[in-house]
């Protein structure tokens, strides 16, 4: 279990901004035994933690006489930047259960894709679980080895689960396909215009213009 090392904020509104010219991410904590607490903490330590375990790991939060087990909850980011501006950590009891999204690595390749050039077509990227904290795992992997065809589909309820985890994403929703290769449209080239195409225009408009001349023939003898 990681620990992040926080400090206790006052700061609120447009100092906000100072914090983060000074490389830390205001956010806060709260809990179903825990009021909500402002506090700080590092954005270089924070990333470390986001590049190394990911969202769904549970952390321990330690500084200012604050010493919490929390998961991440939601993050904020700018969005030009993406730089992350805000954290929400969620205090957990390690005894109970939480449901947590957890990402899927896809592993393998699928004969489908190699041998007749298909597309993995990746539907789901995360799988929403139920697990005590200390057991929730870093990524489910799906091993796409196991499409050998375009029949063949992945469903959430295949996949191989530790004992301890349990499913709650809808057991029939799709995570993975192989998709048949597109034929390609042969592109609409215009047909020249034939000799007799061009004669008949022609021919019209010399029986427009003959037509035109006659009635100004007879407009000038009226």
């Amino acid at each position: 279990m990681s620990t992040i090392s926080v400090e206790k904020r006052t700061e609120r509104g447009k100092k906000l901004k100072e914090l983060r010219s000074q490389g830390k991410i205001p956010a806060v904590f709260y809990g179903p035994k825990d009021n909500s607490e402002a506090i700080t903490l590092s954005r270089s330590e924070f990333d470390s933690l986001l590049s190394k375990e990911g969202e769904s790991s549970v952390v321990t939060l330690k500084g200012d006489d604050i010493e919490k087990d929390v998961l991440i909850q939601d993050i904020q980011t700018h969005p030009v930047t993406q730089f992350v501006e805000h954290v929400d950590f969620y205090v957990i009891d390690k005894t109970k259960k939480v449901e947590v999204s957890v990402p899927i690595e896809f592993v393998g390749e699928s004969p489908a894709v190699k041998s007749l050039g298909g597309t993995l077509i990746k539907v789901l990227h995360e799988l929403d679980i139920k697990v005590l904290p200390t057991d929730i795992p870093h990524e489910i992997n799906v091993d796409v080895s196991e499409l050998n065809d375009f029949e063949s589909v992945i469903y959430a309820r295949d996949l191989k689960l530790p004992e301890e985890v349990e499913l709650m994403t809808n057991p029939d929703e799709t995570v993975v396909f192989a998709e048949e290769p597109r034929e390609e449209e042969p592109e609409e080239t215009e047909e020249p215009a034939s000799i007799d195409d061009i004669e008949r225009v022609g021919e019209e408009d010399t029986e427009e213009s003959s037509s035109e001349d006659s009635e100004g023939s007879e407009e000038e003898s009226e």
